[in-house]
């Protein structure tokens, strides 16, 4: 796999009331619910589906979110985020995201963060997909 083939995800989201301040800007959590929503997205791409994870009760958590707030979105802006599996592990992965406004260059907001697959209900870390390790190869750290 070359690295125009790792997974990534592209989704958009359009700045509403409750995501904003009463001056009309983002607040730092909203920006987290569209990151969550694009991280899902990736997951299934990753052959993580919500019904797939309901059923075999394993799902990919959060350990870690770093996150750069660069310039502010507001109320009615149409965002872009852009989402690429980043990093492998032996036992978690790196996902990472940019928040741009539709039609511009200019990096809004940058994420990464570290998951774990887990098998519940017992709470137990689970090793990554042994093919991931062969498909994802060029961000795999050996």
């Amino acid at each position: 796999m070359s690295a125009e083939e790792i997974p990534t995800i592209e989704t958009r989201e359009e700045v509403m009331f409750f995501d904003t301040d009463i001056g009309g800007v983002v607040h730092n959590i909203a920006y987290l619910r569209m990151i969550e929503t694009a991280r899902t997205r990736l997951a299934a791409r990753l052959g993580m589906k919500l019904r797939d994870m309901a059923r075999t009760q394993v799902y990919p958590v959060v350990v870690r979110t770093e996150i750069d707030y660069r310039k502010p979105a507001t109320l009615g802006d149409e965002l872009v985020i852009t989402g690429r599996l980043d990093r492998l592990e032996r036992v978690r992965f790196w996902v990472a995201f940019e928040i741009r406004r539709a039609g511009e260059d200019a990096v809004l907001i940058t994420c990464r963060q570290s998951l774990a697959l887990v098998q519940m209900p017992q709470g137990r870390p689970l090793r990554l997909p042994e093919d991931w390790t062969v498909k994802y190869a060029p961000v795999f750290l050996k």
